[in-house]
């Protein structure tokens, strides 16, 4: 195994995708040059016909690649960042997402949407988002959210092979990270969580850029005597309910963190689906951690303030451990009280 960076690793299972599979088309602005890496190269591998350089128009290309797997192809779309989803939503909600429903499952619609997502330093709010939790609420998308080179590359792959539209979102945040990642195409399922550290006190689940903030703090709390589970749920469509649930009801405490805004947000999904599984085991108030309900600005101490830090994983792991220390003694009491 080699260490390679994040967007290296999705390349990788994109080139070798598309070595073994004549259908896998790219498309998307700048593919040819490969802003982001992922499609750096490929035009000399692969030729014109099968990497295509598209006009600044995401509806027409996304619209495009509606078309294109319909025909047969596996068109892998490049919609460089995750803000211009919103320019394209007709396409990507009323047809990509709808077809194979509305055709009584006629048409296969093996499309990836890719883009980088999040804040990237100061590329201000057109270019800053984490639409994840809108795409989450459109029927017939699968959503991809990885953290991590390995993971990065599995999923990519999973994704290119999927019979249905996938959206495959690369957090900007993590574009340096760097980690051994096998040499050979490899595939995670989609719909599988990891955890990424074993806990017994409390379950914390974090998306994307949010991991590793969230395994530092876990680190600096099993100093302090407190032992945190970290849960990446590396696909939010289809989601591992079975792990994350399996590990509250362990752990009897949760905190999410996600890096997008509170209001109707992914965090408060997981929370609700959580709650709905294992209520007779939390101990404490499920607790959220997210961006203030405001656009991304351009200013870079006030698109700082934004960020989830490892202070604030800690302050939430406490605060559930606080009330849940609380509440136990206060429940026996009034068991004791009514027998």
């Amino acid at each position: 195994m080699a260490n390679v960076y994040f967007m290296q690793a999705m390349h990788q299972a994109l080139a070798a995708a598309m070595e073994e599979d004549e259908t896998v088309v790219v498309l998307g602005e700048d593919v040819d040059r490969g802003v982001f890496g992922v499609t750096r190269g490929l035009i000399d591998r692969f030729g014109p016909n099968r990497i295509r350089k598209t006009p600044i128009s995401e509806a027409t290309f996304v619209g495009g690649a509606v078309g294109a797997a319909a025909a047969g192809l596996r068109p892998f779309a490049h919609v460089m960042f995750s803000s211009f989803f919103y320019v394209a939503m007709d396409q990507i909600a009323n047809q990509a997402a709808r077809l194979r429903y509305m055709s009584g499952g006629q048409v296969e619609l093996p499309i990836v949407y890719f883009a980088g997502t999040g804040p990237s330093g100061s590329a201000a709010a057109q270019h800053s988002e984490n639409p994840h939790s809108i795409l989450m609420h459109t029927a017939g998308l699968k959503v991809v959210m990885p953290s991590t080179p390995y993971d990065a590359k599995g999923l990519m792959t999973a994704a290119i092979r999927d019979p249905n539209p996938v959206i495959y979102l690369a957090d900007l945040r993590l574009s340096r990270l760097r980690a051994a990642v096998p040499a050979e195409p490899y595939e995670i399922p989609l719909g599988s969580a990891d955890i990424k550290r074993v806990g017994e006190d409390v379950t914390v689940v974090a998306l994307a850029s949010l991991v590793p903030p969230v395994l530092e703090a876990a680190a600096e709390l099993e100093e302090e005597g407190v032992s945190v589970e970290v849960i990446d749920p590396r696909s939010l469509v289809p989601f591992d309910w079975e792990m994350v649930a399996a590990s509250v009801r362990r752990t009897g405490r949760l905190v999410v963190a996600d890096p997008a805004r509170r209001l109707c947000g992914a965090a408060g999904e997981i929370i609700a689906g959580v709650s709905e599984r294992v209520w007779d085991s939390l101990l404490a108030r499920p607790r959220r951690l997210t961006w203030p309900d405001v656009p991304v600005p351009f200013s870079p101490p006030l698109e700082k303030e934004l960020d989830v830090g490892a202070e604030d994983v800690k302050q939430a792991v406490r605060d559930v451990l606080d009330e849940s220390s609380r509440r136990i003694p206060a429940a026996r009491g009034a068991a004791r009280g009514s027998a």
